[in-house]
């Protein structure tokens, strides 16, 4: 079968899933409404499919739209793999890069590594904002937004930085007084200690193990949206603490922590994620490539060597 339209009329469409607007899309790209309109109208017509449902202010994708979409991840997926063997990142990025993520991994990894990214990369103007709570790339206009878990976003396009899981955790003298828990449903019966971040649920822990996943509600007295407090509670005797290896690696070295239920974690990859694709954009790529390599092997790694 022989489809009759061009990549760039996959990119159009890609686009205008992540602005929801033909009119935004238009001005992004440098084109006319009525242009952007053809070319997904074209695209349409030869995969035989209605991409969007438009109305006089917003266009909203279909359910066949998610795919196309989703096929078309896959394609420039491919044009960037082609991209960076092709260029082999000679073209040397410039201009303002602005960076998100959250306040300990910020301080901790991204932050440095950003600086090292700045000394390789003199033409880069390179901002970090670090804010616990979800940004909208588009409307905020940031470059990558560095962060743990799930991408949920349909149309943003989610770069594997590096995996990560979340433990379970807590210090001796807690254990010594309140036992230490078996199964996922006695975590409901102890003091948790809850973090209120931009990653995961209030109040509820998922965690996958031999059984597969399992929820529990959790709570306990005390509370914070501050990642460096709530684990200097759990190393204070306070509660169970469920958060990142990479952040207690050391204390779990030491012995200030010990590990729970070790069969049991929940996923907390670290992605970056933005608007465009690696091939569309020097900077991003050079970015992301860079991130990857250096929260793997790089001296502020997300685990050390012991």
């Amino acid at each position: 079968m022989k489809l009759k339209f061009q990549l760039d009329d996959l990119q159009v469409f890609c686009m205008a899933a992540r602005k929801a607007s033909f009119v935004a899309t238009a001005a992004e790209l440098g084109m006319s409404p009525a242009y952007v309109s053809k070319r997904i109208a074209v695209l349409e017509g030869a995969l035989g499919v209605t991409l969007f449902h438009r109305t006089a202010r917003r266009v909203t994708i279909t359910a066949e739209g998610e795919r196309v979409y989703a096929s078309a991840q896959r394609i420039f997926q491919g044009v960037d793999d082609m991209a960076d063997t092709v260029t082999d990142g000679r073209a040397e990025p410039r201009g303002a890069l602005r960076v998100t993520t959250s306040f300990r991994l910020g301080r901790k990894h991204i932050g440095p590594i950003l600086s090292l990214l700045a000394q390789r990369h003199p033409g880069l103007d390179i901002t970090l904002d670090v804010v616990d709570r979800r940004v909208d790339l588009l409307d905020e206009n940031i470059d990558l937004d560095v962060r743990i878990g799930e991408v949920h976003e349909p149309h943003l396009v989610a770069h594997p930085i590096a995996a990560s899981p979340r433990v379970l955790c807590a210090a001796p003298a807690y254990l010594a007084h309140a036992g230490t828990p078996a199964t996922v449903a006695e975590l409901g019966r102890h003091e948790c200690l809850v973090l209120r971040d931009r990653y995961q649920p209030f109040g509820v822990w998922t965690l996958s193990g031999p059984a597969g996943p399992e929820k529990v509600k959790v709570t306990g007295r005390l509370s914070s949206n501050n990642s460096e407090i709530v684990r200097g509670w759990a190393m204070d005797g306070h509660g169970i603490l469920l958060t990142a290896r990479w952040d207690v690696e050391a204390d779990l070295q030491a012995g200030r922590l010990c590990t729970l239920m070790p069969t049991w974690s929940q996923p907390a990859d670290i992605w970056a994620v933005s608007t465009v694709r690696l091939s569309q954009s020097a900077k991003v790529r050079v970015a992301v490539r860079y991130l990857q390599e250096q929260l793997a092997e790089g001296p502020f790694a997300l685990l050390q060597p012991v």
